[in-house]
């Protein structure tokens, strides 16, 4: 058992959140009872996610999307209401961290993915402001695209999109979870036979063909699974708080 805001201190130190800009609050975003023993991780706070963390008995929730992004309206109602009526009710803690959990080079979302992926990571680079969002590496050795392609898919368990092509093997790689699209042309720059991210936009596939790049959407939740479930076990380890990560299944 730990108390609630040295958790929420931990976690915001271990990701050095005052670094980093964002669009939405990192740390605590609902407060709810004032001690933590279970704590429940998942990609998004949804109404479905909060139901499945409160029936597993969760003291506080874990997620990379949470509320009060920027440019929404701040008023209560409707489904924001609900998720949050949800959690006051059943004195569940909510804490989200976005960019700083995408960034961070071993806990976050991009490191994670190149752990499962087998990439080495070479760099990180900013993109749209952000300091070591963009990460760029190699893989151990050169791949053909179709096994390139079945790789990725693999590992994280879903069809994938695949537009543009390499002639050459694949083995400089640049990634980004999420939706990153938009920094396909960036990673160009850097030389690399193929990016990953989560999401597809329509200009995407011009991009990519016309810079024979190889471009692979792997979805936006599936690629940003891995970072919550790493942050939550090392709150596990080192503050010997019990997590369970429930992944509530997105399409997108």
């Amino acid at each position: 058992m730990e108390q609630r805001d040295h958790v929420v201190d931990y976690i915001n130190r271990t990701l050095d959140i005052g670094s980093i800009t964002d669009y939405c609050p990192n740390g605590l975003q609902v407060a709810g009872r004032e001690e933590i023993n279970h704590i429940v991780s998942g990609v998004t706070a949804s109404s479905r996610f909060l139901k499945a963390a409160i029936d597993a008995n969760a003291d506080a929730v874990l997620v990379h999307h949470g509320y009060f992004w920027s440019g929404e309206s701040p008023v209560l109602t409707g489904m924001k209401l609900k998720r949050i009526r949800t959690l006051l009710n059943n004195n569940v803690s909510l804490l989200a961290y976005h960019l700083p959990l995408d960034v961070h080079p071993e806990l976050g979302n991009n490191a994670q993915l190149a752990k499962r992926f087998g990439f080495e990571v070479e760099g990180r680079v900013a993109a749209s402001g952000t300091e070591g969002l963009l990460f760029h590496g190699r893989l151990p050795r050169p791949m053909a695209n179709t096994d390139f392609i079945r790789h990725i898919a693999g590992v994280l368990g879903r069809g994938v999109t695949a537009v543009g092509r390499s002639d050459r093997p694949i083995e400089r790689v640049a990634w980004c979870s999420g939706g990153a699209q938009r920094f396909l042309p960036q990673a160009v720059e850097l030389g690399v036979d193929a990016y990953i991210s989560g999401e597809i936009s329509e200009q995407t596939t011009h991009e990519a063909r016309e810079n024979q790049v190889l471009f692979i959407a792997g979805g936006h939740h599936a690629t940003e699974r891995f970072g919550v479930q790493a942050l939550g076990e090392n709150l596990s380890e080192q503050l010997q708080l019990t997590h369970q990560f429930i992944d509530v299944d997105n399409p997108a």
